[in-house]
Parts: structure tokens; C-alpha cells; sequence
């Protein structure tokens, strides 16, 4: 089987990853998930979920706040 790139892990800015990857840091920080450069297979789905789960959850704060002309504070 042969990947074609389309995977979740994608970036549709390459630009973004970078920001990404800090605010990722960032919220695994805060939710206490001991995630780190590299290799993660050590963390369960749960904390993985948790911080995709969070991440998600305030982008969409932010879009809304963004949407309604609220100003909202950044990642």
C-alpha cells in the first residue's frame, strides 16, 4: 500500500506548522499530558485525544469570536 500524503497530519499552511507545533506544546502543558518532541507512542489515546480535543475546542472559540467581531485573545 502506498501513501499518497493525505493524511491528518497534513498541514494545509506550511507556514502554520511551526505555531502549530507551540500551541500544541502549550495545551498539553496546561492539561498536564507529558507530550514532547519526537516520539509519543508512550501517552495513551485518551491524553492524545485530550489535547487534539482542546485544541479544537478553542480554535472554534476563536473563529466564533472572530465571526461575531469580538476580539478574543490568540492561541
Amino acid at each position: 500500500m502506498t501513501s499518497n500524503n493525505t493524511g491528518s497530519n497534513r498541514t494545509e499552511v506550511p507556514q502554520a506548522r511551526e505555531a502549530l507545533d507551540r500551541f500544541k506544546m502549550e495545551v498539553a502543558s496546561e492539561l498536564g499530558v507529558p507530550l514532547k518532541q519526537g516520539y509519543n507512542g508512550d501517552l495513551t489515546s485518551a491524553q492524545n485525544g485530550s489535547v487534539g480535543g482542546e485544541m479544537v475546542r478553542r480554535m472554534i472559540k476563536r473563529q466564533e469570536e472572530s465571526m461575531s467581531g469580538q476580539s478574543g485573545t490568540s492561541f
